[in-house]
């Protein structure tokens, strides 16, 4: 069978989505009433609402302890007024407290057909829902996890370092979006924006959401493999190698030295080389650590895990060979490089980190074993293959456009999966909102999963690309997901797992502020860009002047900045909680983990 018959019959398969894909004629009327454009306006709502629930969540729970407060500032008033008694006074108080001990239920109090009074305040709840056993609130323990101080120091150190790039790498970006406001900052070479740009995404690509995924994976894979990592000096070797490259790359991309052409690639390729030997090391250190496991099964986590270590390494081979990048050869590699760093690298490795952590946080299984499966074969089928909607109505091949539109349809599949499976697992366990922050921004960026992923699904089809392509609309997009899903799901993951490696964890209060200044932070960024960027798009539709759109976008940049500002300013309460958890170890009591999600005190 030839290669253009089986895109054709590939084409049948997802006719639906094709119809969509193949339509040609680009009418910028009644814009609002296209389905990319419509959906998009849905999935937002539905993040709006999201935010809603857990402020009223939150909101309840402070209800609750005002109340609380009030009983104590009434208790200690009556306390007071028995200090004043007299000796008199309290010995008939003392007759009646004894009489009400002696006291002892008849057993026809609350069963006649009398109207139920508890005169002595013996009951202290009533429950009208026959599946809701009372039972008393846990109060927090500082329980760890028994885990070998060599595997402790290398997560610790792993994290550490990418908050380090985190909060370097949002200073950066901090100060390039303030730059579209006053362009005039400053009239250094080293401080332009063509090359400061690039310093901000691969910092923070590379250095925070890299380490921190591989360190957060170091415990993964001991924990569900019940066994030692294979070479700690591996995991060593790995941290040095993927910091040099950060710091390499920073100052070659600062003086003026990088890769040319290729977004997310500027990394001139010996300094990319020392990256893909760590990722190399790393995926033998996990292979060999799980192929020496105690126990039969691969948990999901690992198939995840494994998958984005080797997806990456191809994807950086292919990326940095000379002979693909030719003429339009580049333009095919750029998206796919592109597209693989985010869905391959970030996205399958975080998805490996949620199916541990987010049941560890519950105590509880995941929803769905099969789920999981079924989520990770679509990925690595859908995926791989949507890179070049990036580029429709440009000079590549129209089938080819066409086919990366269809399955980027297809990603729906791997995407409801997931999300189902993680709520799934998450159901009856939403009051841990008001408890805790952990499940906060694990539900954030679940519903960002959701949320970003089908975006882009929409942005994909043709009309969608025709208004928002090259404009800001897409770094909305790409905040959407590195931040919303990426971000906010490994700090689930950090303020999960840390506090049980060290024994410290940090006020809730500074928690809370991280996690509420991180989400309207993103969220005033992604809608003014998202607005802006589509009020721009058509702009060009119509026809007006480049400088027209530049002007249009003023304000837009202005709520951009506050929203950056926010996040910034998250990421500093971020570092100082990390301070709190990894300063002044205290002892920890350790509980014995035998399987995933079964618990041996």
């Amino acid at each position: 069978m030839d290669y253009s018959r089986q895109i054709f019959i590939l084409s049948l398969f997802f006719l639906p989505f094709t119809a969509v894909a193949q339509t040609t004629t680009v009418n910028s009327e009644n814009w609002i009433t296209s389905p990319g454009i419509i959906g998009t306006l849905v999935l937002v709502f539905i993040v709006i609402f999201i935010a809603v629930l857990i402020f009223m969540a939150r909101l309840n729970s402070y209800v609750k302890l005002l109340k609380h407060r009030q009983i104590e500032k009434k208790n200690l008033a009556f306390n007071e007024e028995l200090l004043a008694l007299q000796e008199e006074d309290i010995d008939i108080i003392l007759q009646q407290r004894k009489s009400g001990l002696k006291y002892r239920l008849k057993g026809t109090e609350l069963g006649s057909d009398q109207g139920a009074v508890d005169e002595k305040g013996l009951i202290g709840r009533v429950t009208h829902e026959p599946e809701n056993p009372l039972f008393d609130e846990k109060k927090k323990t500082p329980l760890g996890i028994e885990t070998p101080d060599e595997l402790k120091k290398i997560v610790t150190y792993y994290l550490g370092a990418s908050v380090f790039w985190l909060v370097f790498g949002t200073l950066v970006g901090q100060y390039v979006g303030m730059k579209f406001l006053w362009p005039e900052m400053d009239h250094f070479s080293w401080l332009s924006f063509g090359r400061l740009r690039p310093v901000h995404t691969n910092a923070v690509f590379w250095g925070w959401a890299s380490l921190a995924m591989i360190g957060l994976g170091y415990f993964v894979i001991a924990r569900t493999s019940n066994a030692k990592i294979y070479s700690y000096g591996s995991a060593w070797w790995t941290w040095r190698l993927i910091n040099l490259t950060v710091f390499l790359g920073t100052l070659s991309l600062m003086s003026g030295i990088n890769n040319g052409g290729g977004e997310y690639r500027e990394y001139t390729w010996p300094v990319m080389l020392i990256f893909a030997i760590g990722l190399i090391i790393t995926f033998w250190n996990f292979y060999k650590t799980i192929a020496s496991r105690k126990i039969a099964d691969i948990y999901v986590s690992n198939w995840y895990i494994l998958a984005a270590l080797i997806w990456t390494t191809v994807l950086a081979i292919i990326g940095y060979m000379p002979f693909f990048s030719d003429g339009l050869g580049e333009t095919v590699i750029q998206g796919y490089y592109m597209h693989q760093g985010v869905g391959m690298w970030f996205m399958t490795f975080t998805l490996g980190l949620i199916y541990y952590y987010l049941p560890s946080s519950l105590n509880k299984p995941i929803y769905s074993y099969s789920l999981g499966v079924l989520a990770f074969w679509t990925q690595m089928l859908f995926y791989t293959m949507i890179g070049t909607h990036h580029f429709v109505f440009s000079p590549l091949p129209w089938w080819l456009q066409t086919t990366a539109i269809v399955f980027s349809a297809g990603m729906f599949i791997p995407v409801v999966a997931g999300t189902t499976n993680f709520l799934m697992t998450m159901r009856g366990s939403w009051s841990h909102i008001s408890k805790s922050y952990v499940l906060p921004f694990f539900l954030v960026g679940v519903i960002f999963y959701f949320v970003g992923s089908t975006q882009g699904s929409v942005q994909a089809f043709r009309f969608t690309n025709y208004v928002w392509h090259f404009t800001d609309f897409n770094v909305a997009h790409s905040h959407m997901t590195m931040y919303g899903i990426i971000t906010f799901i490994l700090w689930a993951c950090i303020y999960t797992i840390l506090p049980k490696l060290t024994g410290k964890e940090p006020p809730q209060v500074l928690v809370g502020a991280h996690f509420w200044m991180a989400f309207i932070g993103l969220f005033a960024y992604m809608v003014s860009l998202m607005v802006g960027g589509t009020y721009k798009g058509l702009s060009w539709i119509e026809g007006n002047a480049f400088l027209n759109s530049v002007i249009l976008m003023k304000p837009y940049w202005l709520w951009r900045a506050i929203g950056g500002s926010l996040m910034f300013t998250s990421h500093l309460v971020f570092a100082y909680n990390f301070y709190i958890m990894v300063n002044k170890r205290k002892s920890v009591e350790p509980m014995r983990v035998s399987q995933v999600g079964q618990v041996n005190n």
